[in-house]
This record gives C-alpha cells, structure tokens and sequence, in this order.
C-alpha cells in the first residue's frame, strides 16, 4: 500500500519536490521491494542469503513506509486551542496510550499483560524512567521490545520533534503559528534557527546511538547471543536506552547478570553514551563549538593572534559542566569509600572498582542501569542515590530530576546571601531574575509531588519500608528506573500513583501548572516592596 501511494502521490504531485525527497522516495521503494523480493519470492535466498530472510527486514519495510505516510499529513499548531505546554502534556498522554494498546497485542508478549501494566511499561517507556513491572526481556516478545525502544526514542526527543522534522523535510515549508510553538520547545533564538534545531537534535541523537551501538555490539562476545540479528538488537537497544537515559534492559538484572558485570568496557561505553544524552542537546553544540575553537585557536594557532577571545561556552554550559562534573567526581569518591569493602569487595582489582564506583555515580543521573546488587547497599549509599537521583541531568536532555542548573542556582543563591549580595553574579553574568524564581519553583514542586507520592505508596502498601517506598518515588519522579525491588509487589493503587510522579516527572509539574493556568497580562504598575520575616 505504500509503494501504490507513493506513486499515486507522484502523478498527481502539482510542484517539484526536492531532490532530498526523490532520494529518500527511491532508495524506499528500491529497499522495500528487494526486502519483499529476498524474502518471498527468492527460493535460493533461504540458503545463500539466509541474513535477509529475517522478520527485521519486514520491519525495516514497514517503519519506512510508515515514515514517508506519516510525514505526508499536515501537522498544524493552533494556540487558541492548545498552548504549547497543553501540546507537550498531550502529545506524551496521547504516545502513552497508543503504546499501552500496542504492548496489549497478542504477538507483543509471551503471555497475557494486563492494561495497567501495560500503562504502566508504557509510561515508563515514554517518559523514560526504566522502572518495570515485569521483565523486558523474558516477558515481551522482540516485537514487544520493539514497540518498547520506539516509545523510548519518541519520549526521550518528544514526538513533536518528530512529526515537525518529517513535515517539514518532505514538505519544505511550515507555517509561522508552527514554528512559534516549535520555537518555544527547541528554546530558538530566532525562528529562523527552529528547524536548524530540530535537524541537530536529529542528527545529533543518530550520529551518538549509532556510534554507541557500534561500540557496544564489538564490547560484547559473540557466543553470547544466538545469532547476529540477537547481538545487533541487543547493541541497538541498549544505546538508545542509554542515550535516552531510559533505563530499560532486555536482561533480566539488568548490567548485573553474571557475563555483563565484570565487562568494564561495556560500562564505560554505556556511561560515555548515557552522559552524553544527560547533558542536553544544546550543550552538546556548545561543546562541539567550542572543541573546534579550542583546536583552531590553541592546538593549531594562526598566524595572526588577537587579543579577543570569543564567549564561545555560554554561561549556561559552564554550569551544567561544572555541576555535573563535581557531582560525578563527589558520588564516585564517596560510592568508592562507602562500598569499597562491602559491594566493592568482589570487583576484578582498582580498575574494577573504579569503573564500578563511575557507574554507580553516574546512572542515578537519571540512566537508570545497574551493575550492582541495588538490595546490598549501605545506607549511605542508598541516601547518596537518592540526592543524586533528585538532582538529575542537565536541562533540554533526555534525563529528569531538577537538573543540574536547578541546583547550581540554588548553591549560588546560598552564597550570595552569605555574602550579603542582592543578586548572583558568575563568569561576568548576572542570573535572571526569572531563572531564580524558576529554580525554586522546580524545587518546591518536586519535593511536593514526590512528598505526596511517598505517603500514598505507604498508605496503599504499609507492609513496605519506608525508605523503599522514598527511593521508588524519588526515582519515578527523576525518571531514572532505579529500584531496591519493590516495583512488581506494588498494589494496583500505587503502581496508579507511581505512573501518574512517572508522568509529572518527565513534563515537569510546573510546565503542568502553566498549563492549567491562564497567563495574566503583564500591567504597567508595580506595588510597594515589603520583606517578608523569614527566620
């Protein structure tokens, strides 16, 4: 049915379209029917081509197909009906749903899956956090799994991100109500730079999964998986649950399972491909943009050397790199020091424990893997998991908590007070005002949210320990799908309250509460200024 439309869509086509479309619409129809040819029609490919007679490359088929259809209808913003908060609440609800549905069908499971834990999978999938109620890997079928990575890849870009690019790629053109909204998601300067954006972020996101899959699929041993498409699904699946920061895991411990424990290079890959999509997409260019000064400007100099010196790192990578590279170093060092003769104890030699200590410092940043045995921590340990769940990745990422500015801005607000200082200043940069009332809107909110989802998880299960039920909490609220094993014995009313901190978590209860709320206009007075009695 896709070739037929696509060739009807040629006929009765009334402008050129560009070159980049007639490529994508050839090499689609050249795949599709070589797939269907290969594996249908071909006797001898059974046997000398026996690669292609696989059900992925059906899939492969479908999702192109799916794509090129997809991206023919007409994706159109009206901020009379939704505001962009509203869009971006809905368009999470609206993917959570259809994925519940499609994890329901009969060949997405091996067994029958109830619609709550359905819901359930599914809104872990989407606002990648990793907590699950049953097991990924023995429990859904590769379809199921499937279905599963999709759902990560959308929720962790956002679905808009998807249907805008595709729109526009195919149909070279959107209308300036669109690109408002769309400006105010990607946080474009210009409305000319949305769809530049938008193909970063894209490219961006590909480019490191795909680099990640590579260096995990060759981390691993062969004998491992029964075949070549079992060890290029595992690659695969694991990059984008790790760019994502989701957390899912086709292995029944996860990291922890006795042949992936003591891989360090698998670790350290992991944690390469998870931080990277911690960080958040504009930091990532702002990275990218400043190594390639640093090597023109330092490494290579030029001939002529000036005095200027460009603000290539804005003020806004600087703190999200310094925040999240002292967190990283404390949570190891103190991971290292707290587990060293207990977890740490059986780890092949420094190397080991190092990498161990790395891991388990940077995956409650909202990744969610584990290579450890999360009933056998201290509690120490177990307190140092949940401030560094709380705090989470860096903002515009695919990770949750409060983020890491968040935090930083809360640090340097104690400091400026001590110091008796009316504003907070750094780098030269004074803070917005509006970004410190923000910050700590963000605090208050999530530490309300997960408050109330502790007492409601204890109230609906008081046979479990309270600490279990905080660190469930804190970490459905951050998205990071760590657990000390709770989450399959949770009743049915607190697997409903964990899905719904899952969902508050992954949109933010203050983009909810904009929502909700209808925007007064601003008015040209200002009221007497009072202080407050704080302490």
């Amino acid at each position: 049915m896709g070739l037929v439309a696509t060739a009807i869509r040629y006929l009765k086509q009334n402008k050129v379209l560009k070159r980049k479309v007639i490529v994508f619409d050839a090499l689609s129809i050249i795949v599709i029917l070589s797939i269907v040819y290969l594996h249908f029609f071909s006797e001898q490919s059974h046997e000398k081509l026996s690669i292609f007679y696989d059900d992925i490359w059906v899939k492969l088929a479908i999702i192109l197909t799916f794509i090129r259809e997809f991206a023919e209808r007409k994706v159109t913003y009206k901020r009379t009906f939704l505001n962009p908060a509203q869009l971006f609440i809905v368009s999470f609800l609206m993917l959570i749903l259809l994925g519940s549905f499609l994890l329901m069908l009969p060949n997405a499971t091996y067994t029958h899956i109830s619609f709550l834990d359905a819901l359930f999978t599914a809104t872990s999938a989407v606002c990648v956090t990793g907590l699950v109620v049953v097991d990924t890997g023995t429990f859904f079928t590769q379809f199921g799994q499937t279905v599963i990575i999709i759902m990560i890849q959308i929720g962790g870009l956002g679905i808009l991100t998807f249907a805008s690019y595709f729109s526009y790629f195919f149909k070279d053109g959107s209308t300036y109500e669109n690109q408002l909204v769309l400006g105010d998601m990607t946080n474009s300067q210009k409305m000319s730079e949305v769809f530049n954006t938008l193909k970063g972020i894209l490219f961006i996101t590909f480019i490191i999964e795909s680099l990640g899959a590579l260096l995990i699929y060759t981390s691993l041993d062969r004998k491992l998986f029964d075949s070549f498409f079992e060890h290029l699904f595992f690659a695969a699946f694991h990059s984008v649950s790790a760019f994502c920061n989701a957390g899912f895991s086709t292995l029944s411990n996860s990291l922890y399972e006795t042949e992936f424990r003591f891989n360090y290079t698998l670790q350290f890959v992991i944690i390469c491909i998870f931080m990277l999509g911690g960080l958040g997409f504009p930091i990532v260019v702002n990275l990218v943009k400043y190594t390639k000064y640093f090597f023109l400007s330092r490494v290579f100099r030029r001939k002529r050397q000036t005095a200027y010196r460009p603000w290539v790192l804005n003020i806004n990578s600087r703190i999200a790199l310094i925040t999240t590279t002292a967190l990283t170093i404390a949570g190891t060092l103190l991971f290292f020091m707290n587990e060293y003769h207990y977890i740490l104890s059986d780890q092949k030699g420094m190397v080991g424990k190092f990498v161990t200590s790395l891991f388990a410092a940077t995956t409650p940043r909202t990744s969610g893997f584990n290579t450890i045995d999360m009933g056998a921590l201290q509690m120490s340990s177990v307190l140092l998991i949940i401030l560094l769940m709380w705090i989470g990745a860096s903002p515009a990422s695919t990770g949750g908590g409060i983020k890491t500015n968040t935090f930083a801005i809360a640090i340097l607000n104690f400091l400026s007070l001590a110091k008796g200082k009316s504003r907070i200043e750094i780098y030269r940069r004074e803070i917005a005002n509006v970004s410190i009332r923000r910050a700590f809107a963000v605090i208050s909110l999530s530490l309300i949210v997960i408050g109330i989802g502790i007492f409601a998880v204890s109230e609906f299960d008081p046979q479990i320990k309270l600490i279990d039920i905080a660190f469930e909490c804190f970490s459905a609220y951050s998205t990071v799908g760590l657990s000390l094993g709770i989450t399959s014995s949770l009743s049915v009313s607190s697997k409903f309250v964990i899905i719904v901190i899952m969902f508050i978590g992954r949109v933010s209860m203050l983009s909810i509460i904009i929502a909700v709320f209808k925007k007064v206009k601003h008015k040209n007075y200002r009221y007497p200024t009072e202080e407050i009695t704080i302490n």
